[in-house]
């Protein structure tokens, strides 16, 4: 019987990568990156780009955009090639959608932060609805094709769902469901305290700074063709940067910016993973180390205790929950 795939899922800054990357050594695994900035060439320092070999990592140019829908297929093709090889198939990353795309298929849309839709109403004001039409027939033609280019709540929801998702509306309402190329094992990381969660979080800023995040992404806008309505132009850090270098921010309100979406992020993928189904928390303390492993969303707000049930040895789940209590 297949093992099935082992999902590291986790808020930003919570030290899948290092979990992942052992496990992989432990498990004669490959790593697949689930992360909606990785995917870019060119996005590496405010994507945090990993030293260890991912599959899935810098496979499209930042001009073009990469959907859920592409993920999943991706992915499932990555999983099939890894397990050929004789060898376990390990998912790691933050991007909660590619998460759903793959293990649940799209179906529904999900909430849109509701800066995004703020952001489109206040660039219609000043452009009018028939340019941001024609944004629209840029990344969603499907969908511009059905629009009156001055229906502007129409307009405004396209939009948001693909600037939120990078998914164009027309693939979410497909009803598509791409997965059922495998079982999957889910595994969440997360610090028991949500203070030293933040704590991490601003010290990765701060290292992305120091490493040249702001120069990383002034090589980008160097380019000439790429803009604020790209995916990989509006992944957080390299947004705030980028309006940083056109004059809009100065760098500590730019810092700030990104700190606050960061946080923000966290907030949501937190939110993802206490309704995602079947789901083992795996919490950490200050250095790392794994405190509790539990079925359900525990403490320090993220809900109740339930202590996990110990698993056979024989089973890959048990296998990993084992290495992980001496993680």
């Amino acid at each position: 019987m297949t093992d099935p795939v082992l999902a590291l899922m986790g808020p930003t800054a919570s030290g899948k990568s290092a979990l992942a990357e052992q496990l992989a050594e432990t498990f004669d695994g490959e790593l697949i990156s689930v992360d909606s900035a990785l995917v870019y060439r060119g996005l590496s320092i405010g994507a945090a780009k990993p030293d260890y070999p991912h599959h899935l990592i810098h496979i499209r140019d930042p001009a073009d955009p990469y959907t859920a829908a592409d993920f999943a297929r991706d992915a499932a093709q990555c999983i099939r090639a890894v397990r050929d090889r004789g060898r376990q198939p390990i998912l790691v990353g933050g991007s909660m959608l590619y998460f759903r795309a793959l293990i649940q298929g799209l179906d529904e849309v999900p909430a849109i932060a509701p800066e995004i839709r703020a952001d489109i109403e206040a660039e219609a004001q000043a452009k009018g609805w028939p340019a941001l039409h024609a944004q629209l027939a840029e990344v969603d033609p499907a969908t511009a094709e059905r629009l009156h280019p001055n229906h502007s709540q129409r307009i405004c929801r396209a939009l948001e769902v693909y600037r939120e998702t990078g998914t164009p509306l027309s693939e979410w309402q497909g009803g598509q469901t791409l997965s059922s190329v495998a079982g999957f094992e889910c595994i969440a990381l997360c610090p028991e305290d949500r203070s030293v969660l933040h704590q991490r979080i601003t010290k990765r800023l701060s290292d992305m700074f120091d490493a040249g995040l702001v120069d990383e992404v002034r090589a980008l806008r160097a380019r000439g063709d790429l803009h604020t309505d790209l995916p990989a132009v509006r992944a957080i850090g390299y947004r705030q940067v980028w309006e940083h270098l056109a004059g809009q921010t100065d760098l500590a309100d730019c810092r700030e910016k990104v700190l606050a979406a960061t946080r923000q992020l966290a907030k949501r993928q937190l939110t993802w993973l206490r309704s995602w189904p079947d789901l083992t928390w795996v919490l950490t303390d200050q250095a790392g180390r794994v405190v509790q492993i539990a079925t359900q969303p525990v403490e320090s707000g993220l809900g109740r205790k339930t202590p996990a049930p110990e698993a056979s040895e024989r089973l890959w789940k048990g296998r990993i929950l084992d290495h992980l209590r001496n993680f």
